[in-house]
């Protein structure tokens, strides 16, 4: 079936809705001057035309968001985590990017707090409205309990809130239109080409010759690192595949 075709079958399934839509407010308006008129009647005919409208604004939702999300693209990180050593697309950057065209589909975002999140956690709302007269409510709970990675007390419960609400409201904004960040979206974070430092671990461990020396190597590298998350994964896998090979041959 070619698009015209499909146009056209759209045409003809929405037809009968937009029909009804108006045949049953004429008959309304036609009750609603019958002073004859049964109020349960009457009553029964608004809520069919309500849902007949409400179908019709929810159909319109998902033809806008469609349309919003196929003009959407990439979107380049613009920012650094010096925690985790990692880019991430600011909220910022993402609303530049983002609410021009959602807006030009009739849409608009609001956020707000939710009760019943986790224990240390602060539930962030979206509300996405539609100018036909649809809208959806979106969710994520983020951790608000001011723990760093490794479990100590990093900020105060403030601050925690506040930051667990723009981590919230950046997750939400991506989740809600299915945008990706860099060329590959990794919780948000644009992978790092190779440094320097990396090439030289990954050549390193090409040279070990034995599972001793894989180990103590191995403890450098984190040490170097600060943390084993930290590690690049091309240092792993370099790491990983060497370990592979020394336990094979020493069998």
């Amino acid at each position: 079936m070619n698009n015209v075709a499909r146009v056209e079958q759209n045409q003809e399934l929405a037809a009968p809705v937009q029909m009804e839509g108006a045949t049953l407010l004429s008959v309304i308006s036609r009750a609603a001057a019958d002073p004859g008129t049964d109020v349960e009647k009457m009553e029964r005919l608004m809520l069919m035309y309500e849902r007949v409208e409400a179908k019709r604004a929810e159909s319109s939702f998902n033809d806008a968001m469609s349309d919003a999300q196929s003009r959407m693209r990439t979107i380049g990180a613009d920012a650094n985590n010096p925690q985790t050593r990692s880019k991430y697309a600011s909220y910022g950057k993402l609303d530049k990017a983002l609410r021009p065209i959602y807006t030009d589909n009739g849409f608009s975002l609001s956020f707000d707090t939710g009760n019943d999140a986790p224990e240390g956690c602060v539930r962030v709302l979206c509300y996405v409205s539609h100018k036909a007269g649809h809208s959806r409510t979106y969710h994520v709970d983020m951790p608000a309990d001011g723990k760093g990675a490794k479990g100590g007390d990093v900020m105060t419960k403030t601050h925690a809130v506040g930051a667990g609400m723009s981590y919230g409201m950046r997750y939400l904004l991506k989740m809600i239109f299915n945008v990706a960040v860099g060329e590959e979206d990794v919780d948000g974070n644009e992978p790092d080409a190779p440094d320097n430092a990396e090439l030289d671990w990954i050549a390193t461990a090409e040279l070990m010759d034995s599972l001793d020396a894989y180990k103590t190597r191995k403890a450098e590298v984190v040490e170097a690192y600060g943390d084993a998350t930290r590690v690049p994964k091309s240092v792993l896998a370099a790491f990983n595949k060497r370990f592979a090979e020394l336990k094979v041959s020493a069998k």
